[in-house]
């Protein structure tokens, strides 16, 4: 599809970016002068342009405003003057507002941006529907769900149809399949169209969009600084999902699970693919269901994805074939869609990044020889009974230990440990269970991540039973569990070491290189 850009942000563009997917910073601010200093800030930041939020003033004289925010601006200007009724922060008189709309088109915006309900009133005060050389946006914003695709290919006609330049709609993500007909929309436009989905599940939207052809994306200055929920930061367009190198090609890959925005996957590997060259973005998908995930996005595009909590254990039974080990561990964290024939395989890679991270532990304090392991012979109690859990202690077995299994539920870890061949505990007898000392407790709950960071699922005294305490978390790295083991005398091995371990097979098998272990460490030593 073509994409019509206006002479003055086509001139802002970067001759080395391979879309012209334009980048908006809503601008909001209670004075004009503020205003002026964040549109600084923004053509700082690389935005292309900036959405002027009119309703956002504290007071708001529209002449001199005006002329005063389109002569300094030093980006292309859009602006927005949103009412509550669609959104807003404006509850006046609607002919004024609209008026203020008409006056910037005269002054010399480069755009505005009126909504759809208003867009007749809007034409029938303006002669002729001279627009000059500003380009009219008008928008639809649904703050309740995504319609069906036939709605929203009629939403955008009756746009098309009211003398729109550019269409924008904006709706709501309640599932993160909801993207996709936006995705839909989008790609088959025959206008210049700005399609977002709003909110968390919503994210890929705004991301990818240039992937699917869609004019512009709106990045704001500062995180949790937004005119619409779910709007990322410029940096985070640019710096970590690589923005402006998006293209109908680039293959997508992310981390599923629920939550997921605290993982650090896509820094990692979005770096990795930048610095060998490779055509791949990774995001982060927030997932209620497996299995309607992958039905939705069943193309080639969506070609490699990590697997988080809590769908481990899930995604291993909408997998088409998947590897012996996995399969007896019962769980996946790495899925790769073939490129032969669309099918998804399944494997396992958290256990032999736990286990190789914890088996470094414990050499480095008993300086065991490299030949054997040092987990033989030892009673590895393992917390959780989940996909990560199940992996442990699968990988704990296979190198000679006895392996426990805790869990809230008993009947859970009895399942799990009958499977292993180990002993079942439940949460309340784990603290008083220290048959020995020189055990090795592994943690492979949420139990202490982020923002829940003052939670351990193990009471500080039991710890000194324990030489060696790992906890899978990373976010914070160094959670209560492993700051009051180490209080303790306990050696500790962080999550971010059993991260990365998994992450090197990972990457290999998402690309088809050599994963770039050292890039790997020195990205994750700044956490």
């Amino acid at each position: 599809m073509d994409l019509v850009l206006d002479s003055g942000a086509a001139k802002k563009m970067d001759g080395a970016r391979k879309n012209s997917t334009l980048i908006c910073a809503p601008i909001m601010a209670d004075t004009v002068d503020q205003m002026m200093d964040l549109m600084g800030r923004a053509k700082s930041s690389q935005a292309d342009l900036v959405e002027v939020r009119l309703d956002s003033l504290k007071s708001f004289s529209p002449l001199p405003d005006l002329s005063t925010l389109i002569q300094h601006s030093p980006l292309p200007t859009l602006f927005t003057y949103r009412p509550t009724w669609e959104g807003g922060m404006y509850n006046g008189d609607e002919n004024s507002r609209l008026d203020a709309l008409r006056l910037a088109i005269e002054l010399g915006a480069d755009y505005i941006d009126v909504e759809l309900k208003a867009i007749h009133k809007f034409n029938s005060c303006l002669p002729g529907n001279n627009h000059g050389n500003c380009q009219v946006i008008v928008s639809s914003h649904n703050y309740h769900n995504t319609p069906s695709v036939e709605e929203l290919g009629d939403l955008v006609a009756r746009i098309q149809a009211s003398g729109a330049d550019i269409v924008k709609i904006a709706t709501t993500a309640l599932d993160i399949t909801d993207v996709a007909r936006i995705f839909e929309i989008t790609v088959h436009s025959q206008v210049p169209i700005i399609a977002m989905v709003m909110g968390e599940k919503g994210l890929m939207s705004r991301i990818l969009c240039p992937k699917f052809g869609a004019y512009l994306t709106f990045g704001t200055l500062e995180a949790g600084k937004v005119s619409a929920p779910g709007q990322p930061t410029i940096q985070d367009l640019l710096d970590l999902y690589n923005f402006r190198q998006l293209g109908p090609d680039t293959r997508i890959f992310g981390i599923i699970g629920n939550p997921v925005s605290h993982s650090k996957s896509p820094l990692l590997y979005n770096e990795a693919f930048k610095s060998a060259g490779f055509n791949g973005v990774f995001v982060h998908l927030l997932v209620d269901d497996v299995a309607t995930f992958f039905h939705t996005y069943s193309s080639l595009d969506f070609a490699g994805f990590s697997c988080t909590i809590p769908h481990k254990e899930a995604a291993l039974e909408i997998c088409d074939d998947v590897d012996p080990i996995a399969k007896s561990i019962g769980a996946v964290n790495c899925i790769i869609r073939r490129n032969t024939d669309g099918k998804l395989f399944g494997c396992n890679t958290d256990y032999v990044g736990a286990i190789s991270a914890i088996e470094d532990g414990l050499r480095g304090s008993h300086c065991a020889p490299l030949a054997s392991s040092p987990l033989a012979g030892k009673l590895f109690v393992v917390i959780g009974a989940g996909g990560a859990g199940k992996a442990l202690a699968y990988g704990a077995k296979e190198k000679g230990a006895r392996v426990v299994i805790a869990n809230r539920t008993y009947a859970r870890a009895k399942e799990v440990a009958d499977v292993i061949g180990g002993q079942a505990l439940s949460f309340a007898e784990l603290s008083n269970f220290h048959p020995e000392k020189d055990m090795i407790l592994a943690n492979t709950t949420s139990i202490g991540m982020q923002p829940k960071v003052d939670e351990t699922p193990v009471a500080k005294e039991a710890l000194q039973y324990y030489s060696l305490v790992f906890d899978a978390v990373y976010t914070p790295k160094i959670t209560r569990l492993l700051r009051e083991a180490e209080e303790c005398g306990s050696k500790i091995v962080t999550g971010v070491e059993m991260f990365i371990g998994q992450a090197y097979e990972q990457y290999e098998k998402f690309t088809g290189l050599p994963a770039p272990k050292e890039l790997f460490k020195k990205i994750m030593e700044k956490y």
